[in-house]
């Protein structure tokens, strides 16, 4: 079931009041689900039925994503904002360290909250963070292209292109292996929220000056990466394992930078296994 949670958050010039828009489904130990940016809380729609059937599922959208409105005045869309903002929401949830799996932008803020020990364990699905500086502008150029491209086309273009596969892979094949998979209206609404996403260009600028540093120990950590992910290439797999020495590197073979559509059984077990 879609819900809204409205919780406090402490700025420079007081408290701010945010809105997150998420969903909730299963039950057992919770697990947090983070998307990438300019992406909704649907990414994960391959994959929920599995992961509800052994956990309390919480795929939530972004500040500023999906139908999550964006950050007041005075909150940044930078890790020192956004983590406290997820803490907050699981807070208000009645959630105490939850689980935790992010994809691309998720992915960091889930290594992040790791590194706050604010999570029991931590599964990041071709995390940002472990770029060299050419391969953080391709990204961010592929990014805005997109983002440009969905914000030209009209919706019933949009619409049209959705329902022939070779439509799809126009649509959505920079981030899907396999996007013929995609049903037509899982398309169109990802490429309304990239359009619509009100927090894309200050996440986009915040995520300039990020490289993920630190190691994350004491918790369970995999870091997994689609052998055909086109947007932040495999070898910066390479470089995660050799910043989190402990963490458990898993190939993800013909998958895409949005694995969970490509091969939702593998990605439902990395997670699962991760959290157990």
């Amino acid at each position: 079931m879609t819900e809204q949670a409205s919780f406090s958050i402490e700025s420079p010039g007081g408290p701010r009041r945010v809105t997150l828009t998420y969903e909730r489904a299963g039950a057992g130990e919770p697990l947090l689900l983070l998307h990438g940016i300019g992406h909704h809380w649907q990414a994960w729609q391959p994959v929920l039925d599995i992961l509800a059937a052994e956990r309390d599922v919480i795929a939530v959208d972004l500040p500023g994503f999906g139908a999550s409105p964006a950050l007041p005045e005075g909150l940044a869309y930078d890790l020192s904002s956004v983590v406290p903002v997820l803490d907050a929401f699981c807070r208000e949830l009645g959630i105490e360290r939850p689980h935790v799996a992010g994809n691309s932008l998720g992915g960091l803020l889930a290594l992040e909250l790791g590194r706050e020990k604010l999570v029991r364990s931590v599964t990041a699905l071709s995390p940002a963070g472990f770029w060299t500086q050419a391969e953080r502008r391709y990204a961010f150029g592929t990014l805005l292209a997109m983002r440009q491209g969905a914000r030209a086309m009209p919706l019933p273009m949009v619409e049209r292109l959705s329902r022939s596969a070779v439509g799809r892979a126009a649509l959505t094949g920079t981030i899907y292996a396999r996007p013929a998979r995609r049903s037509p209206e899982a398309v169109v609404a990802e490429t309304l929220a990239l359009r619509e996403a009100t927090g894309f260009r200050q996440t986009l600028e915040a995520g300039r000056t990020v490289l993920f540093r630190d190691d994350v120990p004491e918790i369970p950590v995999t870091v997994a990466w689609g052998t055909r992910d086109r947007l932040l290439v495999r070898r910066q797999g390479i470089r995660a394992k050799g910043v989190l020495p402990g963490a458990r590197l898993v190939r993800l073979p013909g998958c895409g930078h949005v694995p969970m559509n490509d091969d939702p059984a593998l990605v439902s077990r990395v997670i699962l296994d991760t959290s157990r």
